[in-house]
């Protein structure tokens, strides 16, 4: 699965650096648990666990259309959308005010990588099913 784990590896990569900002967020507003009473903390928490929400389904359905042999190009530009959705839509929702553009076509990537990958898998799984 070359094309889902390098794909992945950047995802991680945005995974940690998400992660970092909101540990650096709880360090600076002296909260261990919770947002307490931080928006900045909110709003990174929520930039987090956002990421945390939609990535393992999107990763899954690449997985499966790879693992159908769906085409590689087209494996290459889902990961890409996922990667660039995400990147749009922490980037957006992490300004103050946040900027709805950037989150709404970040979220418009992240689900129609994932709508565009469980069709593909499912269309590629019926084939291998009636073979």
């Amino acid at each position: 699965m070359p094309v889902t784990a390098f794909s992945a590896s950047l995802l991680a990569f945005l995974f940690l650096l998400l992660s970092a900002r909101v540990i650096t967020q709880r360090r600076e507003a002296r909260v261990e648990i919770g947002v307490g009473e931080s928006a900045e903390l909110l709003r990174r928490s929520r930039v987090h666990a956002n990421f945390a929400e939609y990535v393992p389904m999107a990763l899954l359905m690449l997985t499966f259309a790879e693992s159908l042999k769906a085409p590689l190009i087209v494996l290459h530009v889902l990961g890409l959308a996922l990667l660039a959705g995400r990147l749009l839509h922490a980037y957006g929702l992490s300004q103050t005010p946040h900027v709805l553009r950037l989150r709404t076509l970040g979220m418009v990537l992240t689900l129609g990588t994932i709508g565009l990958a469980a069709l593909l898998s499912f269309l590629l799984a019926g084939l291998n099913l009636v073979v």
